[in-house]
């Protein structure tokens, strides 16, 4: 008799959860923000032009993968710092391999066309790094005639660097 007693707590946390919001975090996914030098300035604005975040490098933040009920987020982030060339990279969303997946065994229908869809988790972001190398702008690696300029080598381009002369100390 006791066996019947949890039933029903068996059967509506079947009928109530879904595979997709079982194994993730349903309405946020980290993203880790990355660059070379460090301390850029990133901006991250969303589909509809909302700035949702402004700092600088190396940064992480939880981002919101839902959009709508069945559509995903995308989001625009622009790295930027003072002598360097600003770069811009999306971050789009996919569908998450456990919503697919997932609801064939543990979510069924409600985790298909509910539960996953209302709190997000059929949503996974495209990336969760991004990692840039900065190049210097035009305008920084503009040089006097006949002058010198001692820069790191890591801010020496790579298409550069064989074009570089040793000189011996």
């Amino acid at each position: 008799m006791k066996m019947w007693k949890g039933m029903p707590v068996l059967f509506a946390s079947t009928v109530l959860t879904a595979c997709a919001t079982i194994m993730g975090n349903s309405a946020h996914e980290t993203l880790n923000v990355r660059s070379a030098p460090d301390q850029a300035t990133v901006v991250i604005v969303d589909e509809s032009g909302t700035k949702i975040f402004e700092g600088k490098t190396p940064t992480s933040l939880p981002l919101e993968k839902k959009k709508g009920y069945f559509s995903g987020k995308k989001y625009s982030v622009n790295i930027k710092k003072e002598g360097f060339a600003e770069q811009n990279v999306t971050v789009d969303t996919r569908v998450n391999g456990w919503y697919v997946a997932g609801n064939l065994v543990f979510g069924g229908v409600i985790g298909w066309l509910i539960v996953d869809p209302a709190t997000g988790a059929m949503w996974k972001l495209d990336t969760n790094e991004i990692d840039v190398t900065l190049q210097g702008s035009k305008r920084a690696r503009a040089v006097e005639p006949n002058t010198a300029r001692i820069v790191l080598l890591e801010d020496v381009p790579p298409s550069l660097r064989s074009r570089m002369v040793r000189v011996s100390q």
